[in-house]
């Protein structure tokens, strides 16, 4: 490793990254790491009876070789490499985990798996994990704070900054020394940048693919770093890096400043919601205007919704008011608010193939009309408001205005109500014993000797 650069923003976040340990962190950070694990573990489970994961399984089942990493679901065992992009993808499918948005949005327990798999390979423990899954909410946070305006606004999806992160947490798990994880970060990040098409328009299977892709780009990149490959070190900040190519500006001591004062997992949302982030607060608003004046689809004439100039134009383009999959109706604001009216709640349910063509819901989607504000514009991304009128047929103004939805750190959901989501996802496919198990092995991470204990408990005992 001789020529190593020590200055660059790669090589002082790697070497903070290598020294974290849990005694260095505080005691809510911790438990915020228990929640989102088990958040995330939900979600994977109903995951596991999706198409999409369906698919790449029977892919890996193919191409993978023989490892110590589990598979959520199906507990095979594998290489951490596939293991990574199986089990990220499972988490990631249904468009339900946490959720963070300051410049950019980012989902940052699809680094979990990361998290999961090399720390499998390396024979980590439950606070091994913890340190991992901080620190991955860590870094990734502060990657979408550092842009402005955020990537996405250029075109480019935030599984482009997830490529830099997601080495840190596997070198961290594989207790690589800071050198080896600077070189990962490069291995991965200097190939891994993701174009905002997946997002845009209609959208496909590889909306929920990219970041789970990226996340398993950093387990790969750990692993060839680990035997003394080598990447560039100037890839965040240096000629032709992240800053250079995707400006205009950074700031990039965002990245750095404060680093261990306070933990940015405790600043995470979580999804009460399996859709597109910005569809939460109207949603929100849409169901507590349906509920408290007991309004049928029939009573409701027009539904105006004052939201961001990037949820008119991601959420009601005209493939939006047509959804015909999955993909594109948890991203269509007229489809989530339609099954809002007629079903009174917005759950996995909402999105089958049968409730997308359900004539009931498709008669709402023209009553749904969408405006850009510029005050809230202004407010964002410190609020995440939105205006709902609900005109009724009787000629009635029923007004909302929301600044945040529920899941949000300034109105979280409970533990027992993240228990309660993590029932509800894995119930089909996991029996109540099973399932008291694996909550029991998450609320106690502190006393877990080996991560692979827990991986264990994680396979379907209902089929």
């Amino acid at each position: 490793m001789s020529g190593m650069v020590s200055d660059t923003v790669t090589a002082r976040m790697a070497r903070w990254a290598a020294g974290l340990s849990w005694d260095d962190i505080g005691e809510e950070a911790r438990h915020q790491a228990a929640r989102y694990l088990l958040d995330a573990l939900g979600c994977a489970f109903g995951g596991y009876r999706q198409e999409d994961a369906r698919i790449a399984l029977e892919v890996l089942d193919e191409v993978g070789g023989a490892g110590p990493a589990h598979i959520l679901g199906s507990g095979r065992t594998t290489d951490p490499v596939s293991a990574a992009l199986a089990n990220a993808l499972m988490v990631r499918v249904m468009d339900y985990n946490d959720i963070y948005w300051q410049q950019d949005p980012s989902h940052p327990s699809d680094l979990i798996p990361a998290a999961l798999a090399a720390g499998e390979r390396a024979g980590g423990s439950g606070k091994d994990l913890v340190v991992g899954i901080v620190l991955g909410h860590e870094f990734e946070m502060r990657f979408c704070e550092a842009a402005f305006p955020g990537i996405r606004e250029r075109g480019w999806h935030h599984a482009t900054l997830t490529a830099f992160v997601s080495p840190m947490v596997a070198g961290r798990m594989l207790g690589l020394p800071w050198e080896k994880i600077q070189h990962a970060v490069g291995i991965s990040a200097s190939r891994h940048a993701t174009l905002g098409a997946v997002t845009a328009g209609k959208l496909t299977m590889m909306k929920n693919t990219v970041d789970p892709m990226a996340t398993q780009s950093g387990v790969l990149a750990a692993l060839m770093a680990e035997k003394g490959y080598t990447g560039p070190e100037h890839v965040v900040d240096g000629k032709e890096g992240l800053a250079h190519c995707l400006g205009p500006e950074w700031k990039l001591e965002v990245l750095e400043e404060g680093l261990g004062a306070s933990w940015r997992i405790e600043r995470c949302g979580m999804k009460a919601f399996p859709t597109e982030a910005l569809t939460h607060t109207p949603i929100s608003a849409v169901l507590d205007l349906v509920v408290e004046n007991d309004l049928a689809p029939e009573d409701v004439a027009e539904v105006h919704i004052r939201s961001l100039a990037r949820a008119a134009d991601i959420l009601a383009d005209p493939s939006k008011y047509d959804p015909r999959s999955k993909e594109t109706a948890d991203h269509s604001l007229p489809y989530v608010v339609a099954a809002a009216l007629v079903d009174r709640q917005v759950t996995p349910a909402q999105f089958t193939p049968e409730k997308i063509s359900d004539a009931r819901i498709r008669a709402q989607l023209a009553k749904v009309k969408v405006a850009a504000d510029p005050a809230i514009e202004a407010a964002f991304p410190k609020l995440k408001r939105a205006a709902v009128t609900v005109r009724t047929t009787d000629g009635r103004e029923l007004d909302r205005e929301l600044d945040y939805p529920k899941g949000d750190p300034r109105n979280p959901l409970t533990d027992r109500e993240v228990e309660e989501k993590f029932d509800a996802l894995a119930a089909p496919i996991l029996s109540e014993d099973a399932r008291e198990r694996i909550k029991d092995a998450v609320w106690g991470l502190e006393r877990l000797e080996r991560i692979s204990d827990l991986m264990a408990l994680c396979v379907a005992d209902r089929r």
